[in-house]
């Protein structure tokens, strides 16, 4: 049925990932929320979109933490509340749902658009603390890569800076690694001693 009270709650992503977190969802997290996550200079965003592991029991742990959260099915078009029942059935044959939550709008993407789901986006995810939580999210060429492939204004429009941003993680992960090869290369001449071999022998 439809809720008459259409008032939306604060955005609260915080609460959200407790949820998952507490009910241990095996999920990344993706689209507008993982970029910002990524700390990519993207316009703020009133929605987390995560793309779950679709195994059954873990699709019922997530069910779990929808219902710890209040939610229910968001309308198409609309901010009508749609309740439905929450069970690892309510995902059968689904690629995506849109969910309003006591936390704020929340999405499940099985599918994101340009990728094969979460065995392809889990291989190169990274952890990043929210709130003192660990999160799991998409590596930012996959963000990109789904932004791409979906195609709307409003992910064309953010394409350049992502990608910008993506091309200065690069650099930043290729120093820090020739930092810390340099590092192990005086390490490993100190320990070998004067007759040792030097960086850049």
């Amino acid at each position: 049925m439809n809720d008459p009270n259409n008032e939306l709650p604060e955005f609260r992503p915080e609460r959200i990932i407790a949820a998952l977190n507490d009910r241990q969802v095996d999920y990344v997290v993706i689209g507008g929320m993982g970029a910002i996550l990524h700390g990519a200079p993207v316009p703020p965003t009133q929605d987390i979109d995560i793309t779950p592991d679709n195994a059954r029991k873990n699709l019922g742990r997530l069910a779990a933490a929808l219902r710890d959260l209040g939610a229910t099915l968001r309308a198409p078009g609309t901010n009508d509340r749609v309740t439905i029942p929450l069970d690892e059935r309510t995902f059968i044959s689904m690629i995506t749902m849109t969910f309003h939550t006591d936390a704020g709008p929340f999405d499940v993407s099985l599918r994101p658009d340009g990728t094969e789901g979460y065995p392809d986006l889990v291989r190169s995810a990274v952890i990043i603390d929210f709130h003192g939580r660990p999160v799991p999210v998409a590596a930012l060429e996959d963000i990109i890569r789904s932004k791409d492939a979906a195609g709307r204004p409003k992910d064309r429009a953010v394409l350049p800076d992502l990608r910008e941003h993506s091309a200065r993680q690069k650099e930043a992960a290729a120093a820090d690694l020739a930092a810390a090869t340099y590092a192990e290369e005086i390490n490993v001449a100190r320990r070998e001693g004067p007759g040792g071999t030097h960086p850049g022998d």
